[in-house]
């Protein structure tokens, strides 16, 4: 039988958070939607991750209404999302009525695949989500679980292994091996990919790489060879740098080897095409900075992703502060290995990366420590994957203070959060997904219903005086 890969496409979503911080507005894309859909994509990540936040917080966009035009304008394509388990797509674990509702408004307004991953691979915080996604699904929901890789001493091919078992016997219908940082290697994704695949059997696999060190290309290769089924891919234009492989030149290569693909050379190459001016646009502006197009193997080192590392240049700028991108750099595995090596995913990777730049800025390691750190101290983002630092858990929990052990949201259905949004919103509120909208960033929300209203006061004003 002949070999098949499937390419999922990241244009919308990641490789736009990875390159220019997640700031590409809906109007940008609008027009070449249509076309995307006659590709042929195994799916188009569109949603979640950092889009939300943005949507809400910089682009003036309702999120929900995002993805519904998407949805509108690309039926025949499975439209797909990056949710953090029981972080949803916000900064804190919320209680499981909160995930259940979440998800089941995701698939309602056009999500066909959720990518579901916990940051620290912990599988109690995804057992909501996946639970609601089976709950609420059609015909073309599929559950994908998520693996946040990386290396250190305490993850290993075995310990790997292990959690695709534990991913299968929980229910779930992909396996998604996450290399945000783009450090996996040729060797490691043939050794990964093959274990895997002796482990738990035809169950498909996707990998999902960055361009970062430069490994991505000859990773994905190798890991076709292994039994990979599905890759994630970004047009060609939007690829590379701290994004993912180039979809056409990947298509290209495995089209030599005889390997179907299930793409559309034609529309890939229309679709390359159209975003061409659009990335030169935020190039020429600034917004898309070189660091995030070139290759760095320090990140072999380091272990930064993408979307980290835009954001840390974003904020660093913002402060005035490029002088000390370096130096934080450097302090990043510093910090990731006192708090017992997560994988740098969302929200770890904002936390640990936060807290980096703030003891370079401080001068002084550990002076100031942000809430989040603090919390994940207390146990509150699932259990360190390695042993954390002893004086620093002392520093936050006191001499003998231990993290709770065990899932901080477990069996919380109280519907307070619900009820909380709408005494707050009021006649802001008019649907379930503002609620949800504010209760997972309820300033942001607050503001852009403010702003709504304001809007179609202005325009009904405007109407009046013309009539």
């Amino acid at each position: 039988m002949k070999k098949k890969v499937q390419f999922t496409e990241t244009v919308l979503r990641d490789a736009n958070q990875s390159l220019m911080a997640t700031r590409l507005p809906y109007s940008d894309y609008a027009d070449i939607l249509p076309t995307m859909d006659k590709a042929g994509y195994y799916s188009v990540e569109c949603w979640g991750g950092a889009t939300f936040d943005s949507c809400l917080r910089y682009l003036g966009e309702d999120p929900w209404e995002r993805l519904r035009s998407i949805r509108k304008n690309m039926p025949n394509t499975r439209l797909q999302m990056l949710l953090r388990g029981q972080n949803l797509l916000g900064y804190k674990h919320y209680h499981d009525d909160v995930v259940e509702k979440f998800v089941e408004l995701s698939i309602k307004n056009g999500i066909d695949v959720i990518r579901i991953f916990d940051a620290l691979n912990d599988f109690r915080n995804i057992k909501t989500a996946l639970e609601a996604t089976k709950k609420y699904a059609t015909p073309r929901t599929v559950a994908s679980g998520c693996i946040s890789y990386t290396q250190s001493p305490v993850h290993t091919v075995a310990k790997y292994v292990e959690m695709c078992k534990e991913l299968k016997s929980m229910g779930f219908d992909t396996i998604c091996l996450k290399d945000m940082a783009g450090t996996m290697s040729p060797n490691e994704a043939e050794g990964l990919i093959k274990g895997i695949k002796d482990a738990i059997g035809e169950m498909p696999i996707i990998l999902h790489t960055h361009c970062t060190t430069g490994m991505a290309y000859m990773t994905l290769m190798k890991a076709i060879d292994s039994g990979v089924d599905v890759i994630d891919t970004a047009t060609s234009c939007f690829s590379n740098g701290t994004s993912q492989a180039a979809t056409e030149t990947m298509f290209y290569a495995l089209q030599q080897y005889g390997i179907e693909t299930g793409l559309n050379e034609e529309v890939i190459n229309k679709v390359n095409d159209y975003f061409k001016p659009i990335k030169q646009k935020y190039v020429d502006s600034g917004l898309i900075n070189p660091k995030s197009m070139a290759t760095d193997s320090q990140a072999l080192v380091y272990k930064v992703p993408g979307g980290m590392l835009s954001n840390m240049i974003a904020n660093l700028k913002d402060m005035n502060a490029m002088d000390k991108f370096d130096e934080a750099l450097v302090e990043i595995p510093n910090v990731r290995k006192d708090l017992g090596y997560p994988p740098l995913v969302t929200p770890l990777s904002q936390m640990v990366g936060n807290q980096a730049v703030t003891n370079v800025l401080m001068g002084e390691r550990y002076k100031q420590i942000s809430k989040e750190i603090k919390n994940y101290f207390k146990g509150e983002y699932g259990t360190a994957p390695g042993e954390v630092s002893s004086q620093l858990q002392a520093k936050i929990l006191g001499e003998g203070g231990q993290p709770t052990d065990c899932r901080i949201e477990d069996s919380k259905r109280t519907g307070k959060e619900f009820q909380k949004a709408r005494e707050a919103l009021g006649d802001l509120c008019r649907s379930e997904e503002d609620m949800m909208s504010y209760i997972c960033f309820p300033d942001q929300a607050e503001k852009f219903f403010q702003e709504r209203l304001a809007k179609e006061e202005n325009v009904a004003t405007y109407t009046i005086t013309e009539a």
